[in-house]
């Protein structure tokens, strides 16, 4: 085994690129893959990261991506990151075109990428003694909230299916690796989520006392695959210090309080 190789999806910005980023700096070689060539190209020109443009909607695109990665040296480790949220309307109002979508990036990209892949992860884990998924998922794939909805739902599926696929894997030298983060602050996840809309994006993050940035769940990510073959960290949640659900937001500076007198 020459080289360790990694492939993360939705990785032409935050967590993704971040994701790609700490990889490359840990020595790893990382097919770096998204819809956006444009960044893809930039990112690739930065990290030395070999890009394929994909989307993993895409039955073809897909199938184009396993070809690649068996063609170019295989893999060693897949992060499933693509996915994201749109709206914050209720059940009852909800658009289910917006529903739609998040399944289908959230969910059955995550099946199909990982469908696809899984043969040339088991050749690696031969080489390595270990090969690992990582489906980076949310809190919002654990404690539902209101206008969570869709997004909810979503990511409650995404969690299962990641149980489920570990329960079918056992007994095989592949971890199963689910990274469920809390709010971080990133330059699209909320701007997605509300259509565009700026100023509503980044009041989100208004008088929120250091959230999580992309790098943090990049570093979690890097650690759980770096660690001994017989080391599985099944399920990290990972919440900014102010956040303690996602509907439960500390807003301004934290600050110790008096405990109760002697």
């Amino acid at each position: 085994m020459d080289q360790l190789r990694a492939v993360v999806t939705g990785a032409s910005s935050g967590i993704g690129a971040a994701t790609v980023r700490g990889l490359v700096a840990a020595g790893w070689e990382v097919v770096a893959v998204a819809r956006r060539g444009d960044r893809l190209a930039a990112l690739a020109e930065e990290t030395g990261a070999v890009p394929f443009v994909a989307d993993v909607t895409s039955d073809a695109d897909v199938a184009a991506l396993a070809e690649h990665v068996a063609a170019s040296g295989g893999a060693h480790a897949l992060v499933n990151n693509a996915g994201g949220a749109k709206g914050l309307a209720s059940v009852e109002e909800s658009d289910l075109d917006d529903w739609a979508w998040m399944f289908e990036v959230n969910v059955l990209g995550l099946k199909r990428v990982t469908s696809a892949l899984l043969p040339l992860l088991r050749r690696g884990a031969v080489e390595r003694g270990v090969a690992d998924v990582v489906n980076v998922t949310s809190i919002a794939g654990h404690v539902a909230y209101v206008g969570g909805g869709g997004y909810n739902a979503a990511k409650f599926a995404a969690h299962a299916v990641t149980e489920v696929l570990r329960l079918e894997l056992n007994g095989e030298p592949i971890r199963v690796i689910e990274v469920a983060p809390g709010m971080v602050r990133t330059d699209e996840f909320a701007l997605v989520r509300f259509g565009g809309d700026r100023a509503r994006a980044d009041a989100v993050y208004d008088d929120v006392p250091e959230p999580l940035v992309a790098e943090d769940i990049a570093g979690v990510i890097v650690d759980a695959i770096s660690k001994p073959r017989h080391v599985d960290l099944d399920l990290i949640v990972v919440k900014p210090v102010a956040q303690a659900a996602p509907h439960r937001l500390a807003k301004g500076p934290l600050e110790v309080k008096a405990g109760p007198s002697a």
